[in-house]
Formats: structure tokens, sequence, C-alpha cells
């Protein structure tokens, strides 16, 4: 049975001899050495990413696109895999963390919370698509359930009480179908979208919330689920896609090159075409499985900011 993770979420304190612990390892995301890298763009900078499902090959999927922007800014990508998404938010508050991918809600959060970032660009599926995807809610194939209304007094899986796609806009339609999001479930964090997605097939939830192309394509991609397993019965609102931020503090000749890469030499086809993926191996830009990043500012987040609005949930305003 595929277990259901119960993650400390609360936001990491970062002191003085304080490190973000990372999922998996012993680890830090960020070490008190990070910190000699300067907020202006020293010789390092540091990357970091929440894993959309439990996976030991993070680093990997982002290694062909980090070795682009070390040749294109000259400096060292140092990777870290963050625990939740409190982590990368505290890490780029405290300027330990240079570029950040977060979630749409993670971002807003970010921003709301004074941390001083800038959003550059988004992962698109394919090539001329405009970022952005869906929350799904699902049931296991056969269940009774068809619709939202029908998770009232069940177990439903959520991902984390920061993520878009397996939190805040789950907790937005469950609160137009008239479900008591406090008391009308029993309501389990999975700690990952691929874990959410699992758990309701396995039965340990009765229902759950997971993106997209997790349900429809990347865990039936890696054989971990069958098409006619997974039925979806909601489908959210378009997503802003998730946004790749970058620190304002960087000098302002470093955020332009970080932001240049990313727009315009982040994508499968220009990898290809020079060079930085050779052989048979498949070109990655993230673990998403995107072509490749399309341009997103502060604007493009308004539709989640509207969302905090409606749900009135406290992580909109907590960090």
């Amino acid at each position: 049975m595929f277990p259901v993770i119960r993650r400390n979420l609360g936001v990491l304190a970062l002191g003085a001899s304080s490190v973000l612990v990372l999922a998996g390892c012993g680890e830090s995301a960020v070490s008190e050495s990070d910190t000699s890298s300067g907020a202006k763009g020293g010789d390092t900078l540091v990357m970091a990413a929440v894993p959309a499902e439990n996976s030991t090959d993070l680093k990997a999927s982002y290694a062909t696109v980090i070795k682009m922007l070390e040749k294109e800014t000259g400096r060292k990508i140092e990777f870290q895999k963050a625990t939740n998404y409190a982590a990368v938010i505290e890490g780029q508050r405290s300027g330990k963390i240079q570029i950040a991918a977060y979630g749409p809600f993670s971002y807003v959060q970010a921003k709301s919370s004074g941390v001083k970032a800038t959003p550059i660009a988004a992962g698109v599926e394919k090539k001329g698509d405009k970022p952005g995807y869906r929350s799904y809610g699902i049931v296991k194939t056969g269940s009774a359930i068809k619709d939202l209304k029908g998770f009232a007094g069940k177990k439903v899986c959520f991902v984390d009480p920061n993520s878009t796609s397996g939190y805040l806009y789950p907790r937005s339609g469950l609160l137009d179908a008239g479900v008591d999001v406090e008391k009308g479930i029993t309501a389990v964090m999975s700690g990952g979208h691929d874990a959410s997605v699992l758990a309701v097939k396995s039965g340990q939830c009765e229902a759950g919330f997971a993106y997209d192309t997790m349900v429809d394509k990347q865990l039936i991609e890696k054989g971990q689920l069958k098409k006619d397993e997974i039925t979806t019965v909601w489908k959210s609102d378009l997503i802003p896609g998730s946004p790749v931020a970058i620190s304002d503090d960087l000098d302002a000749d470093l955020k332009q090159k970080i932001t240049n890469a990313f727009r315009t030499m982040a994508n499968v086809d220009y990898l290809k075409a020079h060079g930085y993926c050779g052989g048979s191996a498949k070109c990655e830009v993230d673990d998403a499985g995107d072509w490749g990043y399309a341009t997103v500012d502060d604007a493009t987040y308004d539709g989640v900011r509207k969302v905090c609005e409606v749900t009135k949930d406290k992580q909109c305003v907590e960090s």
C-alpha cells in the first residue's frame, strides 16, 4: 500500500546556525557557506525547487538548464531540493536562494510576506503554449463519488497547504460546492502530487487532488498508474504556470542574463541545437516534462490572488 506521508509543513526558522532540511538526505537545503556568494551575485548562485513527486532525480531534471545557466552567467549554480514550499519562501527571504522554482500560490505567498523577487518565466508543455494548468479532483474508478459535493464526509488527500493545485484551488472548489472544508472532510496532506494520486488509487484516501499532468501523463508513463484506475470528477479553472523567480537583490546585469536565459534558451529546441542535450538521453528542462519556459510577470498571478480573496485561507497571508 502506498504510504501517505504527513509532513511537518511549518516554516523553518533560520537563525545564525540554522539550515533548511532536504527531503530524503542529511544535507542542508542552503548551507552556511552559501551566504558567501553574496546577494549581489558572487561566484555561486543557489537555485531551489520543490519536487512535484517523491523523486530522487529532481537535480537531474534541471541539470541541463543549470549547465546552460552556468555558461550564460559565468557563475556556478548550486541546486537544492527543498522539503516543502515554505522552505523555498524562507530561503529566498533570507537571501540564501537566488533562483526559486515556486508554485503559483507559494509565489503569491512569498511576495505578500515581503520576499523581494521577480517572476520571469514559467514552464510550458509545448512550444507556443501559454503557461497554465489545472487542478483535478479525483476518485478511484468505480467510486460512488461523482462530483465535489460527494467529497463531504470523506477522507480527502491534498498535497501541501502551500500548493496551488493541491490545496488552494481545491479548497475554493469545495467551498463553491458547499462542502465545509474545516469540519466536513478529513483532510490528509500527502506531501506530493504523485502521493495524492496513488493514495486515492490504493484506497487510503477516498478522494484527492493533484495537478492535471500528474494524473493524465506522468504516473501513467512511469507505469505507476493505468488510465482507467482513476476518474477525474472536477477540473479547476486555468491556473497560471509555476514561476521561476529571481531575487531582486542581484546585480541588474546578472538578473538580465538569467531572465534572457530562461525566456529564450531554457527550452528543448535550443538546448538540443546548442549541444546541451546529446545522445539518446531525454532532454529535460524541469521535473514536469515541459518543452521549456515562457514569459510571465507579477500580474500573471492576480488570478491566484483573487482565489485567495474568495477562500480567505490563512495560508494566503501567512508563510
